[in-house]
């Protein structure tokens, strides 16, 4: 680009300015040891965090139970109760003697010896709870057959009787059996975006403080308008974490299905991983912006938790209810209205949306209303970053920034 393109703010276009600040946001950032560092971290994260999930629903909770051949006719008595109290029960035939030291060893978690009528429990230290509710329903079954017989009953046909007996069920609503998934991939969503939107947001109150300290800013300044530098500078550190946000949900909605991780269906995970994208743009220029403007009311880097701080808290707050709201009471009342309120919209409504309660219309409303707010702030944050980026020395109070000429 020759020099002529530099003579002052009016040598370039719009468009023209714009882009040149933001491919120098991205020629900084994409290559700084932070971005890739930070970058490498959070996928090596999702990486073991879907292998440990995968590895976790691979692995067998199943209790192993030892029956001698005197009380191997208990074996359909034994699995029953251990499904009656939701136990994964396997059964195998020893002799007694190997079966101890089975159970010495860990192989078998019980061991069944004496008789069918009178039947002991070999352990090696005592029974897990799981496995103790189990046996307690078996004793108990035990018993009740033992007074049918006496009364000249069947207590096969009993226990038969009493297995599938069930009163029918009116379900008002219909059951989402991924329900959990979905709540974890809502969590997971929202997370990453909380988790780039305040290492991103961050980084433009803090590049615009850099500048403004160390008189850049008016280099800058005489090549593109107070706008232009402040709209190129959220644009490419917003494509910055874009390149984050698409790096994550590649590997994540990935290896989810490579490893199966996730049960859910590919169209739902891809689905929450557009609209997490989504959302995380729209959040990122709501608040860029005005991390934008809030970095420009100070000159010094040890001022700035003043004047971004409360920014950050209408990031934080947002996701701190949404955790803890919306995975409790997806539907309710209070997470619907305020996922359709524009601040709180990027961190409560791609949670609903993974878990398939956001209606349309409601996803549409909390668009609408979000951009409108994102253009309202992008007015208001462009003229105070225009009338303070300049003033160098003490803190600019906000009212003067806004009223000054």
């Amino acid at each position: 680009m020759s020099n002529a393109q530099y003579d002052g703010p009016g040598a370039l276009s719009a468009a023209g300015g714009v882009r040149l600040i933001a491919r120098r946001e991205l020629a900084t950032r994409l290559r700084a040891k932070s971005f890739l560092i930070s970058t490498a971290i959070i996928v090596v994260f999702i990486i073991g965090y879907l292998v440990l999930m995968n590895f976790i629903g691979s692995t067998s909770s199943s209790s192993t139970v030892g029956l001698t051949a005197q009380t191997s006719s208990l074996s359909t008595a034994v699995l029953a109760s251990g499904k009656a109290t939701g136990q994964d029960i396997e059964t195998r035939t020893v002799s007694e003697k190997a079966g101890r030291e089975q159970v010495a060893d860990g192989k078998l978690d019980v061991l069944l010896v004496g008789t069918a009528d009178a039947p002991t429990i070999v352990v090696k230290k005592q029974l897990s709870s799981g496995l103790t509710n189990t046996f307690h329903v078996f004793a108990q079954q035990q018993a009740l057959g033992a007074q049918i017989d006496r009364l000249g009953g069947d207590p096969a046909k009993v226990q038969q009787a009493m297995a599938t007996a069930q009163l029918p069920v009116q379900r008002l609503q219909s059951v989402d059996r991924y329900q959990v998934q979905r709540i974890v991939l809502g969590v997971i969503a929202v997370v990453l975006i909380y988790m780039s939107l305040m290492i991103n947001g961050q980084a433009v109150a803090a590049g615009v403080i850099e500048e403004k300290s160390s008189r850049v800013v008016e280099l800058l300044l005489a090549t593109v308008r107070p706008w232009q530098l402040m709209a190129g500078k959220v644009l490419g550190i917003a494509v910055v974490g874009l390149v984050q946000m698409v790096i994550f949900a590649v590997v994540g909605v990935g290896l989810g299905l490579a490893t199966g991780a996730f049960a859910i269906p590919a169209g739902l995970i891809t689905g929450a991983a557009v609209w997490a994208i989504v959302w995380y743009v729209i959040g990122f220029a709501m608040y860029a912006v005005m991390l934008a403007a809030a970095g420009a009311l100070v000159s010094r880097q040890e001022d700035a938790n003043a004047v971004v701080t409360p920014v950050i808290m209408l990031i934080v707050v947002p996701a701190v209810i949404g955790w803890s709201l919306i995975p409790a009471n997806p539907d309710g009342m209070a997470g619907r209205v305020l996922s359709l309120i524009p601040l709180f919209s990027p961190m409560i409504m791609p949670m609903r949306i993974s878990l398939g309660v956001a209606a349309p219309w409601e996803i549409a409303v909390s668009l609408v209303l979000s951009v409108a707010l994102v253009v309202a702030l992008v007015a208001l944050a462009g003229r105070v970053y225009r009338n303070a980026v300049l003033r160098t020395g003490a803190r600019v109070r906000l009212v003067d920034a806004l009223r000054a000429a």
